[in-house]
């Protein structure tokens, strides 16, 4: 007679019982017994639940399993595919070798993060940043912050707190994640003043806006998107005059502000930091991981009188980035000013820029490793591809580039994808005319599609 499941719990062996047992004794060398005990735990009360038991090798061997899966960092390294460079979902930028090691340096030693070495006293973290930044941008000060939403947020809570901000309606933006600039000015403290329209905004919207209530004018560069057709802006150039004439500050959002000029190699052209500021306005914003190329950071420049303001507000503490975070920063910064081949060695601009030649050459050798580790059936081209810069940063702008197209008679593109998500490590392409396509712009070897398969 089959047992009953009664009679199946049972037989689940006790949690000592499991300890005490060679195997668990040596997983308990590797890890804590806490986190043995846990696993085991959780191993039997499923076990309970489904009303089976099972046999001890079995349970142990499942105990293993879980501990291993367990131990895995749930950040993982992945192959990014996808023919977007700076993807949010992956972490956009990628720092340099150089600035890695700089990063690994500041993580497992002390460091002067505030201390001033020459009088023995408190220093001020801005310093390891602001003379670079300074020098690259032409600014007279600099800040930094975790993320560019914090330095917009910072930035109008200092210069607008219960005041209006004049803004076109044609740059309420909305990015990534539900971040929508009307909702941080809300929070800012700022109350929001839309000028013009979707598509048409004019010098006299701001004008006839601007009172004695008017704290700031603020422009935002569209970076994730573009209007066009029958459309109107103002210039930069006139909004800076207008703040003069009426004495009021002038904040540019950049998003994805550049400190070199991309022409030069070969892409569109993106505003400089340093055009906006020498054009006159008081404060401008930008990412640290998009076009910089460096880690997550939210960097504000401008003025000296308008950054110590900014430096004074007691939120500037809730959002000031860690000491990792300007290891990376001070680091990429010193590539700017030092690097003779900046190409060669910033990861984003590397990507940005490589030979379709190379990307043919390094797609047919791994079309031939990656075949031998997906097995028989397969189909795997180069082909044409598009690649995109991402995370907001020269919208509908086009790479032309390279990629795997993967086809199986008996596999979907959606199952191709599934499974190569699986491998280790993982590749996350994109499905795209009925084929599954890994672009390769971010292949830098054959070696890196010699992935495994656990089948």
């Amino acid at each position: 007679m089959a047992s009953s499941p009664h009679d199946a719990r049972r037989s689940i062996p006790s949690v000592e019982r499991l300890l005490g047992t060679a195997r668990l004794r040596d997983l308990l060398r590797r890890y804590s017994r806490a986190f043995v005990v846990q696993a085991v735990r959780e191993e039997l009360d499923e076990l309970r639940r489904s009303g089976t038991g099972g046999l001890e090798e079995h349970i142990l061997a499942r105990v293993a399993a879980r501990l291993e899966g367990g131990a895995k960092p749930r950040l993982r390294r992945v192959i990014n595919a996808t023919g977007v460079v700076l993807h949010t979902n992956l972490g956009r930028a990628l720092l340099p070798a150089a600035v890695a090691r700089v990063v690994a340096e500041a993580a497992t030693n002390p460091v002067t993060l505030e201390l001033d070495l020459e009088t023995g006293g408190r220093g001020e973290r801005d310093r390891l940043i602001e003379a670079d930044l300074t020098v690259l941008t032409g600014a007279q000060a600099a800040t930094v912050v975790n993320n560019n939403a914090a330095a917009v947020l910072l930035a109008l809570n200092t210069l607008a707190e219960g005041r209006e901000v004049v803004v076109s309606r044609g740059e309420l933006i909305e990015i990534g994640g539900s971040f929508r600039l009307p909702e941080i000015m809300a929070k800012s403290g700022a109350r929001l003043r839309e000028v013009g329209t979707t598509n048409r905004t004019h010098l006299d919207d701001y004008r006839r806006a601007i009172g004695p209530d008017t704290g700031l004018l603020l422009k935002v560069h569209t970076s994730n998107y573009r209007i066009v057709g029958f459309t109107a802006d103002v210039s930069l150039d006139e909004l800076v005059d207008l703040g003069q004439a009426a004495q009021v500050p002038v904040l540019v959002d950049l998003g994805s502000g550049a400190l070199v000029d991309l022409t030069a190699y070969g892409l569109p052209r993106e505003p400089l930091v340093s055009d906006v500021l020498r054009r006159g306005a008081d404060v401008v914003t930008f990412s640290a991981d998009k076009l910089l190329g460096g880690p997550q950071a939210g960097v504000l420049v401008g003025a000296r009188t308008v950054i110590e303001r900014i430096r004074a507000n007691p939120i500037r503490r809730a959002v000031r980035p860690g000491k990792l975070d300007l290891a990376a920063l001070e680091a990429t910064l010193r590539l700017y000013r030092q690097s003779p081949d900046l190409a060669g060695e910033l990861p984003t601009l590397r990507w940005l820029t490589r030979p379709l030649a190379e990307m043919e050459t390094i797609g047919r050798a791994a079309a031939s490793l990656l075949g031998e580790r997906l097995g028989s059936g397969y189909v795997i081209e180069v082909v044409l591809s598009e690649s995109e810069v991402g995370s907001g940063a020269l919208p509908g702008v086009k790479l032309p580039s390279r990629a795997l197209a993967i086809r199986h008679p008996e596999q979907s593109p959606d199952d191709i994808a599934r499974r190569l998500r699986g491998a280790e490590p993982p590749v996350i392409g994109r499905v795209s005319g009925g084929s599954f396509l890994l672009d390769l712009r971010g292949v830098f070897a054959p070696e890196d599609l010699a992935v495994c398969f656990d089948e």
